[in-house]
């Protein structure tokens, strides 16, 4: 057991045994009773852990490895702890080249994010900022900074100099940085991540959805510079290729004119089993840009696209020059929404499943982050000739209530085809008016005591000797009927009783 004790000072010692009966003393310092206790209970679980032999339980582990670099050092003078090795300080411009070094096995696409990532923390910690020095609020004023328009390298068309980084964006450079600082943290070089606790996970944001229609597209076409541009933007609209990856990987041995068929390779879907290709129509709106760029290749050209091929084509600062030569104004994720356009479309025309496949996603994906309401969809709910018609049609087909039962219904419409029926509508005697006799209007029930209908008769004790006033015509029919299939032992009763 330890013991807690108090200097004259202020000063707080914690002294216990240990295993080879020694009285050892660790200096606190000035701190609280509160502190030095719950120091003393670590203390206690190191020495049972020493004393049964037995690896320390994942809780104490963790405070260990917490420890500050002067209480560690006491616990470790006193034999509680091993001596830590002194860590090498790193900065972070350091760390973070080595990992990209270290990274053989990633695409290039992926490193060019991660340069993104770099470049915000060097802009804001610098990169002479030591690793360990970065704490957890120093992590969340990266953050806040992310979405000023400090950080961003260059100015978007659609983006005021004030503009921050897009929310999906700064999440993005989020997860990098702390896969950046994760890494120090499996090499010991860091205790603990500072961006551990910040959300980094991209979410739909459909905020900055854009339908681009075949009108804007049609003027886009025509402000285009050459006939590759023209197909790298109508592979985009029409195809639904995501650019440049899939577009830089097409080859005229994937284009299948005979079948009206392409193979689309996708490096971004290629790590799934089996999602590595795909096979798209050769839509007609493909057709003559792809014929005219065939026409033009050399022969033994592999390659669709070979001018843009280098890794400093940038092809969306391209594509906003283009789209000021058309007097367009741009759009926010000026790629993304040419695809996202055109899986719209294909929605519409062909079953989900197949314009999911066609596009190399789920359906649940194209619902999340693809298929848009259009202007479309609200013209045609609200101004089709079908919805107009078919509401006339069903007003026509409802009935028109007579007045009485000595009228007859009116003829509408819906009674042309059936002309035959109103012939038969003639005013009739009212019946309801009178009163019903005891037998009432069903046969008489075999077995009562009295024979006489069970649901028309309210008096318990009826008087069959009693004058009923019946209508002759209704009589008969009646008596007709009952005499028929019931009581034909009774006619004569009956025919008395009328």
């Amino acid at each position: 057991m330890a013991s807690i004790s108090r200097q004259n000072n202020g000063t707080r010692l914690i002294q216990f045994v240990d295993l080879d009966g020694g009285r050892k003393t660790i200096r606190l310092g000035k701190v609280s009773q509160r502190l030095a206790e719950g120091i003393k209970l670590r203390v206690e679980q190191l020495l049972g852990s020493l004393n049964l032999n037995r690896p320390m339980e994942n809780e104490l582990a963790s405070w260990v490895m917490n420890l500050e670099p002067l209480m560690a050092k006491r616990l470790a003078a006193v034999g509680l702890i091993a001596t830590r090795e002194a860590k090498t300080e790193i900065t972070l411009g350091e760390h973070v080249a080595n990992y990209f070094q270290k990274r053989t096995d990633v695409k290039p696409n992926t490193l060019i994010h991660w340069r993104q990532a770099k470049r915000c923390l060097i802009d804001y910690f610098g990169a002479n900022r030591m690793l360990s020095s970065i704490t957890a609020g120093d992590a969340r004023d990266w953050e806040r900074w992310l979405r000023t328009g400090a950080a961003r390298k260059g100015r978007y068309v659609e983006a005021e100099a004030t503009d921050g980084l897009a929310l999906n964006t700064a999440r993005k450079r989020l997860s990098d940085a702390k896969q950046f600082f994760q890494d120090a943290v499996s090499r010991d070089i860091l205790a603990k991540n500072p961006f551990l606790g910040l959300k980094g996970s991209i979410g739909s944001n459909r905020d900055r959805d854009y339908f681009i229609d075949r009108d804007t597209a049609a003027k886009v076409l025509d402000a285009c510079p050459d006939a590759e541009w023209r197909l790298i933007f109508a592979l985009s609209r029409f195809g639904g290729l995501r650019c440049p990856s899939e577009h830089l990987a097409l080859t005229w041995g994937d284009v299948d004119f005979g079948k009206g068929r392409m193979l689309i390779r996708s490096s971004k879907t290629e790590h799934h089993e089996g999602k590595g290709t795909r096979v798209i129509p050769i839509f007609p709106e493909l057709t003559p840009h792809l014929e005219a760029m065939w026409d033009m290749a050399d022969v033994g050209t592999v390659h669709v696209i070979n001018r843009y091929r280098h890794d400093n084509a940038n092809l969306r600062t391209q594509l906003a020059r283009i789209l000021r030569l058309a007097k367009v104004k741009p759009w926010p994720k000026l790629f993304q929404n040419l695809r996202a356009s055109r899986a719209t479309e294909l929605a519409a025309e062909h079953p989900s499943h197949v314009a999911a496949a066609w596009l190399g996603h789920s359906t649940i994906v194209a619902a999340k982050h693809y298929w848009q309401v259009t202007d479309a969809d609200f013209e045609k709910a609200t101004s089709g000739k079908e919805t107009t018609d078919g509401k006339a049609l069903h007003n026509a087909l409802q009935s028109v209530h007579a007045e009485s039962r000595f009228d007859s219904q009116p003829a509408t419409v819906s009674h042309e085809q059936t002309p035959v029926l109103q012939e038969f509508t003639s005013p009739c005697e009212i019946v309801h008016k009178r009163s019903v006799g005891l037998l009432g209007l069903e046969p008489r029930t075999n077995g009562l005591k009295v024979r006489c209908s069970n649901q028309l008769s309210y008096s318990p004790k009826p008087n069959l000797t009693e004058p009923v006033s019946w209508s002759n015509r209704l009589c008969n029919h009646v008596v007709d009927w009952v005499a028929k299939d019931v009581c034909k032992p009774k006619i004569t009763t009956a025919k008395a009783i009328c």
